[in-house]
């Protein structure tokens, strides 16, 4: 035995093919889809698996379940999950431009529900998959491959006769890439394909006289048409999308908003969240015109119902609807499809000259089969009827001979030693035939029935029709214009029989602009109880309820309307809330829990501090915490846009005790879980960024943690309760910053 040999390689070369490798498998074995036939290898396997099942569009509809399990065990080994997923977006009409699988049952809606599990829904091919997709594959006419353990063959693209990729479009997400392709319109995008092969030099431009721009099956109204040739010229860019709305009149004056078309983008999870997006602008204060809303969509289409207050400004309106919501989107167009076995990005020329060099690939090879088939019948048809003129002496040669070997070595190389003749002459005859192996075959296959007249005439018959579509298929094969007539008389069928009306409406619409409620600028109080319900009163009312507010409440703070307040937690976060976010009313109204309206989690983490962003901008803020650390930040430092952020650095174990404002001349005490208490001037804490630890504000004893903190000005009597007696901070000897302190006998 040979000795084994160790290869040394660097590991970052080992790392980069394998993540390559990698990279490559997801591109083309999974996420992305084919130029040719629009398809990732899920959908085209679980197409074909179908078709060899024999689950066409006039048989009986089949489990979902035997679909996925004979896909999944024939040809996608990659779990049952994602074959179903692929077969029911397959079935979904709110999805695809045309579907291309027959469901029967739950498979999902527009509005996000997930489709029933498998072993309930049915399924077959759909008419339109079966014809333009699947139509041919016993003509030689796409390959073959082994499938994942070489015990089945797989096609290696199916024969699809449009171009898929702009019919039904594609979403994908690979490594370092993804695909975004919208759906079209079936008769735009044949007429397109029909210019291109008419005349190869189109332009995009040119072929854009065809195709108005995406069709999505939800409708819709494309805004952005100048922005269409550009996109479609580089294969990707952005299309903005509306949904329609009506208005209906009511009585009494009153009108109502119907969104009967929603943005493609909007499909799912979307709907609701427009829903409850318009609920809180009505919440927020941001418009008052609007006093219910209710989605009525059905299996007939959508239907959101939108009622007004008399008197509305139904455009305002309207316009508020497309800002502040969904109503308007944007579609992120990238037309990435693997094309030679190579990602690329293509535009819209591009992908239908891919499309039209596979067609005339597949009538090449579909026609050389006919032809083949219409040789080999022509070659047999010409042996019967030579066979005919001299049928006596043929069955001479067959009632003379021994064996059917004998036979054969007559009929083709005119053989007749074996063979017995009642005369010479049959004997010479004999000798010069030289009918074909295939000849003789037919010849001794052939019935008796087959030497009537009529029988005869029919064979004669068949032979001219067998020499016509000879002439035929060599005239396709041969001529470029006779094959080109041929794809759009085939396209031309599609059309006339699959291809609908445009649901999307492409236009240049005008920017959405609206004025917004002017926000009366006043002075509220924010109150928050023990439970974190929160809510703004204004300040008169305060002040009626000042001493029941004082005991209800945990927090109350002072501040603008139009301001923000900022909430430090103990887990180091400051976390930020509009104050008109906050419900505003009444003293007795229960209000909105902190975490409906912010980022805070009352699960994870608690409030330690309290303020009006405002009041921080010429301020600093002293930080301590458990393990007694202690700083000081500029204000200014938590002026951000972010509604939540890192107001400071801890570390292991440790967390926020203590934020306060601190003036410059206060002096700070800190109080200890044992009793110690350390007093110092708040100049002696270092000014830090709120990024850094800061410094230790007092030695603490083992097992002993920082538990309050007191700020106040020198010369001022100040007391606090601790035990059972009063502690008078100001008594208290100043010492220096990270000492131990003094132990108190309260």
């Amino acid at each position: 035995m040979g000795e084994s040999q160790i290869i040394r390689t660097e590991y970052s070369d080992v790392m980069k093919k394998s993540y390559i490798d990698y990279a490559m498998s997801v591109i083309v074995a999974r996420a992305l889809p084919d130029v040719r036939d629009g398809l990732k290898p899920v959908q085209r396997r679980t197409l074909y698996d179908m078709h060899e099942l024999g689950i066409k569009w006039d048989k009986p509809y089949r489990k979902c379940a035997r679909i996925v399990g004979d896909t999944m065990g024939k040809y996608h080994p990659h779990g049952d999950s994602s074959i179903y997923e692929a077969l029911v977006v397959m079935a979904q009409d709110f999805k695809k431009g045309i579907t291309m699988v027959d469901g029967h049952g739950n498979f999902g809606s527009i509005e996000g529900d997930g489709a029933a599990a498998m072993r309930y829904t049915e399924a077959r091919l759909a008419k339109f998959t079966q014809e333009a997709f699947l139509a041919d594959l016993d003509k030689d006419i796409v390959n073959f491959v082994p499938n994942f353990d070489e015990t089945e063959k797989e096609p290696e693209v199916l024969p699809v006769r449009v171009p898929n990729l702009l019919v039904n479009g594609a979403e994908g997400i690979a490594v370092g890439m993804a695909t975004s392709i919208p759906t079209h319109n079936l008769g735009e995008v044949i007429d397109a394909v029909k210019a291109y092969i008419n005349n190869n030099e189109i332009s995009t431009k040119q072929l854009m006289k065809y195709i108005k721009g995406p069709d999505f099956p939800t409708g819709g109204i494309i805004v952005n048409k100048d922005d269409l040739p550009e996109i479609y010229e580089t294969g990707s860019g952005k299309i903005k999308i509306r949904g329609k709305v009506e208005v209906e009149e009511m009585k009494g004056g009153k009108n109502r908003l119907i969104i009967s078309e929603i943005p493609y983008t909007m499909i799912g999870a979307g709907i609701g969240k427009f829903l409850n997006d318009v609920c809180n602008l009505v919440e927020t204060k941001k418009t008052s015109d609007i006093t219910d809303i209710s989605n009525q969509s059905s299996k007939e289409g959508i239907r959101i119902v939108i009622e007004l207050k008399k008197g509305a400004d139904v455009e305002n309106l309207i316009n508020m609807l497309y800002k502040k919501t969904r109503l308007e989107d944007t579609f992120g167009v990238n037309m990435l499809a693997v094309a030679d076995g190579r990602p690329e990005t293509m535009g819209l020329k591009k992908i239908i000259e891919h499309h039209v060099d596979f067609q005339f690939e597949l009538a090449t090879r579909k026609y050389k089969t006919l032809l083949q088939k219409e040789l080999d019948k022509k070659e047999i048809q010409e042996g019967l009827i030579k066979a005919c003129d001299v049928i006596d002496l043929i069955i001479e040669i067959l009632r003379g001979s021994k064996n059917v070997k004998d036979v054969k070595a007559c009929l083709t190389k005119g053989e007749t030693e074996n063979i017995t003749f009642k005369s010479r002459v049959s004997k010479k005859m004999a000798a010069l035939l030289r009918f074909t192996d295939r000849q003789a075959q037919a010849i001794l296959d052939m019935r008796l029935y087959k030497l009537i007249g009529l029988e005869i005439e029919a064979l004669m018959k068949e032979h001219e029709e067998t020499i016509h579509n000879i002439e035929k298929y060599e005239d396709i094969l041969n001529n470029y214009g006779s094959m080109s007539n041929v794809i759009i008389e085939e396209l031309d069928g599609f059309k006339k029989e699959f291809a609908r009306k445009r649901r999307t409406l492409v236009e240049n619409g005008k920017e959405a602009v609206f004025e917004e409620n002017k926000i009366e600028e006043q002075e509220v109080v924010f109150m928050m109880d023990r439970f974190g319900y929160a809510k703004t009163v204004d300040v008169a009312t305060y002040e009626r309820n000042k001493e029941a507010a004082d005991n209800e409440n945990k927090y109350i703070v002072n501040c603008m309307n139009t301001g923000k307040l900022c909430f430090f937690t103990n887990t180091g976060r400051m976390h930020q809330i509009k104050v008109l976010d906050l419900p505003f009313g009444k003293f007795r109204d229960k209000g909105q829990p902190i975490d409906n309206v912010s980022n805070f989690d009352s699960a994870s983490e608690h409030i330690v501090y309290i303020c009006d962003s405002e009041q921080m901008r010429c301020a600093k803020i002293l930080f301590a915490t458990k393990l007694g650390m202690v700083k000081k930040v500029e204000g200014t430092e938590f002026q951000v846009v972010k509604r939540t952020i890192a107001a400071t650095k801890l570390l292991d174990d440790d967390e926020v005790v203590s934020v306060q404002v601190v003036e410059c001349n206060q002096h700070v005490v800190l109080q200890s879980r044992d009793g110690y208490f350390l007093r110092f001037p708040s100049s002696d804490v270092p000014e830090k960024k709120k990024g850094a630890v800061g410094v230790r504000g007092m030695k603490l004893k083992k097992d002993d943690i920082l538990e309050n903190v007191y700020l106040f000005e020198e010369g001022k009597e100040t007391r606090i309760a601790y035990g059972e007696r009063e502690v008078y901070l100001n008594r208290l000897k100043i010492a220096g910053r990270d000492t131990n302190g003094t132990k108190s006998r309260g």
